[in-house]
């Protein structure tokens, strides 16, 4: 048996861990850090080390939570946070055996992610008004988060620096600190010249940041705020900016784009997140087919449905 430290505290060692060797986001840090402290509660509650929970204990965790009314994507991120906060006790020989190891977690649902259709994407590209500074920049970052299939807070985080427009390239820094270098297209560098032209127009030029709201940094609920607002013009109100995101991986497959490229492009680190792509464009291949194809629609020879 190895020895077990209850003079310390794990759970923060553990956050520091994250932070310093695995280089995770701020964003992620503080996902663990809420999950991991929703499982110290109820060790406390249980008069428990959190280090000493066993399979069992677990498995009572997780049923505690789907009983208060957690939904079964949030069960399986906490189960994911405390999965990896005993392969850390491990690691650090605090246990000999990991207890949260293919536990099992409620069944969750995985819709479709919404994109938009290339037409859709074309009238909340045109809803910013490009005779006015405001409407430029924005114009600008709908492009710029569509060609390269950002996510907001990667936009947010994007530096002027990042953007290589002779070459057509940014360098993004994506979750865990991740960096990959995006391709964008001629319509993208446009915009986005369009805009360094004015960006002073927008105060405190010196500030790394591309885009700029008010003298700072934008921050993903303005971006999120901006990209609301046009949706609604554009008729499509129920979209968010990851929106944006899901029809750049759907419309490179749907264009012939084979997965691993779309994986590299999206920063995906597992091709199985990728493949939910290849299920969009087989379903809207199946709907053209059904609905072009002569003979989709019948059932017998002489019987058309």
């Amino acid at each position: 048996m190895l020895p077990r430290s209850t003079n310390r505290d794990l759970v923060r060692e553990f956050l520091a861990y994250i932070q310093v060797e695995k280089g995770l986001s701020a964003n992620t840090q503080q996902s663990y850090a809420r999950d991991i402290a929703k499982l110290q509660a109820w060790a406390v509650q249980n008069r428990k080390p959190i280090e000493r929970l066993q399979r069992k204990d677990l498995r009572e965790w997780i049923a505690r939570m789907s009983r208060d009314g957690l939904s079964p994507s949030s069960v399986s991120r906490s189960v994911s946070a405390a999965r990896g906060f005993f392969r850390f006790l491990m690691l650090d020989n605090h246990i000999d055996k990991h207890p949260a190891e293919d536990i099992k977690t409620p069944q969750r649902h995985s819709p479709l992610p919404k994109f938009l259709s290339e037409e859709e994407m074309e009238r909340l590209l045109l809803a910013p008004d490009i005779k006015t500074d405001v409407g430029v920049r924005d114009r600008a970052l709908l492009e710029l988060m569509y060609a390269a299939g950002l996510r907001v807070s990667e936009t947010c985080g994007l530096r002027a620096a990042d953007v290589e427009l002779d070459t057509a390239l940014i360098s993004c820094h994506g979750k865990g600190s991740k960096e990959r270098r995006i391709p964008i297209g001629k319509s993208a560098v446009h915009w986005v010249q369009r805009y360094l032209a004015i960006r002073k127009q927008f105060g405190n030029e010196a500030k790394p940041e591309l885009f700029l709201h008010r003298g700072r940094a934008m921050t993903r609920q303005t971006a999120w705020s901006i990209i609301k607002a046009y949706a609604a013009t554009a008729g499509m109100p129920d979209i968010s900016p990851h929106t944006l995101r899901h029809s750049f991986g759907t419309h490179l497959m749907q264009h012939g784009a084979d997965s691993r490229s779309v994986q590299a492009l999206l920063g995906h680190a597992d091709i199985s997140t990728t493949e939910i792509y290849t299920h969009i464009t087989d379903l809207h291949m199946r709907k053209a087919y059904d609905r072009f194809h002569p003979r989709a629609r019948v059932l017998s020879p002489g019987k058309p449905k």
